[in-house]
């Protein structure tokens, strides 16, 4: 466990080196003068520019845990990690934060890990450098948790596949140059008849049916999308025909870290904002935060930030490690998400009417918190799988 200076207060455990932290620097000194002055504009738009992805590639920040041979920096799972926490830390609206974080965190690991040389040349390289943006495809209409149920079905034909179905929820779904898309393999379907194929959005059939709105993320795309008789051919294949359960269960426990991370980066930034607006703010000829009630605001939402963070840091090493961090993974996800939520609300009532208002984008941080409980697994799920780790 390494100690280095946290915003130069105190020494702290964390996982991290001071590699890391020196990223670290680099990350946030990016976001606040490249991302955070257009985060407004790009909410309104309900979109932020593809250039961005260009840009992040151009900084190396894509390809962070990949390998340098694809064009990646050699670093590993905390390098991305950083990445994550940072982009929620330092300004960046959840939407872009999602945008950015689902081609590095969701979309590109699969393919890396159980891609072919072919597929890495084809995918990951011009994904690392932004040219082509990746988006993954689990979600349909009748099947979220239950991954089980997918519907989407991939009829296998001479050198490749045909496919029908449909996806729905899917982060850079309307922009993405290819999805990474589970789909039955067997007419079955279930844990032993899914797979997964590599469709590109030029395949004739492939459609984006539409670009869902949604009460927070409004600058991520998030897309519905449908397949009437795209033709996919062999080498899109990823990993095993009828392996795919595998692939998702996979990245699971990555994702779910990266939203816990993510929560933890919120929750700080959150914290600074209510305290700096505590030390601001006039009533009754005084600062708020004078008052004992707003005090005590900020002393609970504290804990829960430190709380969060020291789950989510010890799940963290424990999967870098190598571990079974099956536990702690879950409890930091189903933690940190209700807790994001409940502190940006009370930042929210710090703030008063002017809580309400959009300039000074607490709102704006409720808002965004709220997916958090409801994805990568709802706080139900996280519950249902605690329970079976203690036998239940």
């Amino acid at each position: 466990m390494t100690v280095i200076k946290d915003s130069g207060e105190r020494s702290l455990p964390t996982p991290f080196t001071q590699e890391h932290q020196e990223l670290r620097e680099s990350i946030r000194r990016f976001v606040e003068s490249e991302i955070a002055p257009h985060v407004d504009e790009w909410e309104q738009a309900r979109w932020f520019p593809d250039e961005l992805f260009l840009r992040c590639g151009e900084l190396g920040f894509l390809g962070l845990k990949y390998p340098e041979e694809l064009g990646g920096q050699g670093g590993d799972y905390l390098h991305d990690a950083v990445w994550v926490e940072e982009l929620a830390r330092s300004g960046a609206s959840g939407g872009v934060a999602a945008g950015l974080g689902a081609h590095t965190g969701i979309a590109t690991p699969p393919v890396f890990r159980f891609g072919t040389p072919d597929q890495h040349q084809r995918f990951i390289v011009p994904a690392i450098k932004g040219e082509r943006i990746g988006a993954l495809g689990i979600t349909e209409p009748g099947a979220g948790s239950d991954v089980a149920g997918i519907r989407t079905f991939a009829r296998k034909v001479n050198g490749g596949y045909v496919v029908n179905g449909s996806k729905t929820f899917i982060t850079n779904g309307v922009r993405a140059d290819f999805l990474v898309c589970a789909l039955k393999t067997t007419e079955e379907g279930g844990h032993h008849g899914l797979s997964f194929l590599i469709l590109e959005k030029e395949m004739p059939g492939y459609e984006v049916t539409a670009k869902l709105e949604k009460l927070g993320w409004h600058s991520s795309d998030t897309g519905e999308l449908s397949f009437t008789d795209v033709e996919v051919p062999d080498e899109n294949l990823l990993g095993e025909e009828n392996g795919g359960f595998y692939l998702i269960m996979a990245n699971f426990q990555w994702e779910r870290l990266l939203m816990a991370l993510g929560a933890v980066g919120a929750m700080k930034r959150l914290l600074e904002t209510a305290i700096e607006y505590a030390g601001e703010r006039q009533a009754f000829g005084r600062p708020i935060g004078r008052f004992q009630a707003i005090r005590h605001k900020v002393a609970e939402l504290s804990i829960k930030a430190e709380v969060g963070q020291a789950m989510t840091y010890n799940a963290l090493r424990l999967f870098c490690e190598g571990q079974d961090a099956l536990k702690e993974v879950t409890q930091a996800k189903l933690f940190t998400q209700r807790a994001c939520v409940e502190v940006a609300d009370e930042v929210v009532q710090i703030h008063g009417g002017y809580g309400y208002m959009r300039e000074y984008g607490v709102e704006r941080a409720l808002r965004d918190a709220r997916l958090g409980p409801i994805g990568g697994g709802t706080d139900e799920i996280m519950k249902e799988i605690l329970a079976k780790q203690y036998g239940l």
